[in-house]
């Protein structure tokens, strides 16, 4: 089951914090509870990116892009994500996740996720995210206009454009 309270419990944490701009990062805090746990007694990778939400939404609230949403009756989707798992997250270990957006090409905003206990990243993730309306996908300048932003689109960092030219080699369907 989605943990709606622990997403409520983050909205209303961070609902006072100043608000960010559209690269700046969102800091939030999480706790690995028994129910978060597989079978090793570790977070368990499906709930990993569930906790990855708790950070993404509060950021989105921060950035102003949740009331544009709203306004514009826009959705948001993920197209896409590559995760690097590279440490243990045992039960009650205290989590302090990053969460920002990196960058933008003309139908897509790139987000990425760290998550680290003691000081230690223990995974990263990057997401491909599309906002979408009536007519599609929206592109990322009109949502920028949306959020009042005039600002240079950043630039690509090599290693996204390294896995967005992977992805478009990818066969689909799928076998």
């Amino acid at each position: 089951m989605y943990p709606i309270l622990r997403l409520l419990f983050q909205f209303l944490r961070h609902r006072n914090d100043p608000p960010l701009g559209p690269l700046d990062t969102h800091v939030s805090h999480h706790i690995c509870w028994p129910w978060d746990l597989d079978i090793w007694r570790e977070l368990n990778n499906g709930r990993t990116l569930t906790i990855y939400d708790m950070g993404r939404m509060p950021l989105g609230a921060r950035v102003g892009l949740i009331r544009a949403l709203k306004e514009h009756r826009w959705g948001m989707t993920m197209a896409g994500a590559t995760v690097r798992y590279r440490r243990r997250v045992r039960m009650f270990d205290r989590i302090e996740m990053r969460s920002r957006a990196v960058c933008w090409d003309d139908k897509f905003l790139y987000l990425e996720q760290s998550m680290r206990v003691r000081g230690e990243a223990t995974s990263h993730i990057l997401y491909r995210t599309a906002i979408t309306g009536k007519n599609g996908i929206v592109p990322p300048l009109e949502v920028m206009r949306a959020l009042s932003l005039e600002m240079e689109v950043p630039e690509v960092p090599a290693w996204i454009k390294a896995w967005t030219d992977a992805e478009a080699q990818r066969p689909w369907p799928p076998f």
